[in-house]
């Protein structure tokens, strides 16, 4: 692939470069004029080794101590810990000088640390590597912090679901993935510290390390005599500059992946999967409270199957739901229960739960293989199976971004259900996908569901992927419960007007049954229904079918505008408005125009009903704010 560069900035890049390259330049000539003779090799040497020794001894404790204090810097939010970060740099800005007196203040023979020690601190191999951490640490330290910034902290949230305690986490998922920024982080460290000069000098004038035998050469011989000197200090930098930039691992062209292009392959028909659950296939329930600033989620749920999804639009809880009921947040007074386990009283690891955030979490230094190996207790009969069921044998050895999204996907199902979760949760997994493969992956998970015994929650906006993917719906919105049911229920009718927007159900409104099997909408218009069950002048809410509208006249026809005429999947859809309410009417070959008033007749089997508010209360207040929300959402 060829990438267009921005030629405007090539001649400032040029400059710069061409600067920095320029005194190497400038010393090739000088070489003859060394004083090669006189050159003191054994002390040369031992400086060398000084040097390396102390810089070495100084990057190791940085790493050990670096690496935590980066992590921490990185993600706390607290005052005190930015103010620790900001102190800990300030030797970046101090001249070195001024470091090496801070030090002597710390530990120099007058201080209270060196009278006990008796000066041992300074003058001293010790005093060179006291002197090299104070002045190289902040190098480590800054690139460890960034380099755990940018590292996802789902990757840690997955990684706890999968059995993995604190340090696990740690060890193996954050410090692997921030290692090539604190790789290169620690080789600019060892530099920093190798060619120490002002705070060594202050603090340790002897042994002499190379930067200070380079300058006692210089200022007792000149020039000639300290020009040998540079040759082991520019081969050891120009060693170590190689090493920060080495990068392990080819570069993957994505483009030759055919999967990329949407070509995922079906579920394989091999026999029956493991066991995911235990045999008395546990219920869910859950009660979830939490409160983050003015946002407050209260959440009861006690659905009878294993297929759920929890539907809201942006910012009410769904993600925050899911979460609480991993034990990713802190559940404030609720509970979660599935079957007989009580697993709010247990940290994420010990759930025995599948999690898949948005974009999958799979951990970018795993191969697959090192994914479906990762969980605790993973079951390897169950991770072959997986393998093979979901098509990934020949992906084992592909790191996660040599990965179609499809493939993501199936490799973050297949390592959830190694580990034999008893609950799997779903963060919206489909909606980084283009359309066409969003639909095949959703039908591919369908599937799953009716092979695994695990009870499944899916957090989506999509009405659509809800009733493809889940029995029993939780619509949510603010954080508080506005309609729970077997799905197809909740379909039909909905609790509310504002529930009825959220599933994008279309000719569905509020009215009064004015007579029996007669509903009033909007400004006196008058639909007949089926449904005779509903007392003359209750509120309720009403649903027609886009196909039971048609042109033509007959009993309770009505007079109606066409606003629009659409094409929806192929089909001619009209939207017409009357008494001041709107309709979609799938009008096949009838002929409409736009603008024109037209008659329209409504097949009574088309049109359901039922109550929308307590059957106590038939206050003319509520049907007013029924027709009111009609209003405020048209």
């Amino acid at each position: 692939m060829t990438r267009t560069l921005a030629r405007p900035l090539l001649p400032l890049a040029l400059l710069l470069a061409v600067y920095l390259c320029l005194p190497f330049a400038a010393s090739v000539p000088q070489i003859g004029h060394a004083d090669w003779a006189g050159v003191d090799w054994r002390a040369t040497w031992s400086a060398v080794g000084v040097s390396a020794a102390s810089a070495s001894t100084a990057a190791l404790i940085i790493l050990i101590g670096g690496v935590p204090l980066g992590y921490w810097l990185a993600r706390s939010s607290s005052r005190a810990m930015a103010l620790l970060g900001f102190v800990v740099q300030l030797p970046l800005a101090l001249p070195p000088l001024t470091s090496g007196v801070l030090l002597l203040f710390l530990v120099g023979p007058y201080s209270a640390i060196g009278r006990v020690l008796n000066g041992a601190l300074t003058d001293s191999f010790t005093g060179i590597v006291i002197a090299e951490t104070f002045v190289a640490a902040p190098f480590l330290i800054v690139a460890a912090r960034s380099s755990f910034a940018m590292i996802d902290p789902v990757f840690e949230d997955v990684a706890a679901t999968l059995g993995h305690h604190s340090m696990s986490r740690f060890f193996r998922v954050l410090l692997p993935a921030a290692w090539p920024g604190i790789r290169a982080g620690l080789a600019l460290t060892w530099l920093r510290a190798f060619g120490e000069f002002g705070a060594t000098v202050m603090v340790a004038y002897h042994p002499y390390s190379l930067p200070v035998y380079t300058y006692v050469l210089f200022g007792g011989q000149g020039l000639p005599a300290m020009m040998p000197l540079l040759l082991p200090t520019i081969a050891i930098a120009i060693g170590c500059a190689v090493l920060s930039v080495y990068s392990r691992g080819a570069k993957y062209d994505a483009a030759q992946d055919p999967s990329e292009n949407g070509d995922e392959p079906a579920l394989a028909p091999v026999p029956g999967p493991p066991a995911t659950a235990t045999a008395d296939n546990p219920r869910l329930a859950i009660e979830l409270k939490r409160r983050l600033g003015t946002f407050d989620l209260d959440i009861r749920w006690t659905p009878s199957t294993r297929r759920l999804a929890i539907i809201g639009p942006s910012g009410s809880g769904k993600s925050l739901a899911l979460r609480l009921i991993a034990g990713l947040d802190h559940n404030e007074t609720g509970s979660v229960t599935l079957g007989r386990r009580d697993l709010d009283r247990l940290p994420p690891e010990h759930r025995q739960i599948g999690y898949m955030p948005q974009d999958y979490g799979l951990f970018p230094h795993m191969t697959v293989f090192e994914q479906l190996a990762f969980p605790v207790d993973a079951d390897s009969a169950s991770a072959r199976y997986w393998i093979d069921h979901l098509g990934l044998a020949t992906l084992l050895n592909r790191l996660p971004r040599q990965l179609s999204f499809g493939q993501r996907q199936r490799v973050a199902l297949a390592r959830a259900l190694t580990r034999h979760s008893h609950l799997l949760l779903f963060d919206e997994p489909f909606s980084a996908l283009d359309t066409p493969r969003r639909r095949q992956l959703q039908r591919s998970l369908r599937e799953l569901q009716r092979e695994i015994s695990a009870v499944t929650i899916l957090v989506t906006h999509d009405p659509d992927e809800a009733a493809l993917l889940a029995d029993e719906l939780l619509v949510i919105d603010q954080g508080r419960v506005l309609q729970a049911g077997p799905t197809e229920q909740v379909f039909s009718q909905p609790a509310s007007m504002r529930v009825s927007e959220l599933l994008g159900l279309r000719n569905v409104g509020t009215g009064v049954m004015r007579a029996p099997g007669m509903i009033e909408v909007g400004d006196g218009l008058i639909l007949a229904t089926a449904n005779g069950s509903i007392e003359p002048g209750r509120p309720l809410m009403w649903r027609v079918a886009s196909r039971a509208i048609r042109p033509g006249h007959g009993e309770h026809a009505f007079m109606a505008q066409v606003l629009s005429i659409e094409l929806r999947h192929g089909e001619r859809f009209a939207r017409i408005e009357a008494a001041g309410v709107r309709f979609d009417v799938s009008i096949g070959e009838f002929s409409l125009r736009e603008g024109r008033v037209e008659a329209f007749v409504v097949d009574r089997a088309g049109v359901s009903a039922w109550v929308c508010a307590p059957i106590s209360d038939t206050s003319p207040r509520l049907i007013a704010e029924c027709a009111n929300r009609v209003r405020a959402l048209e």
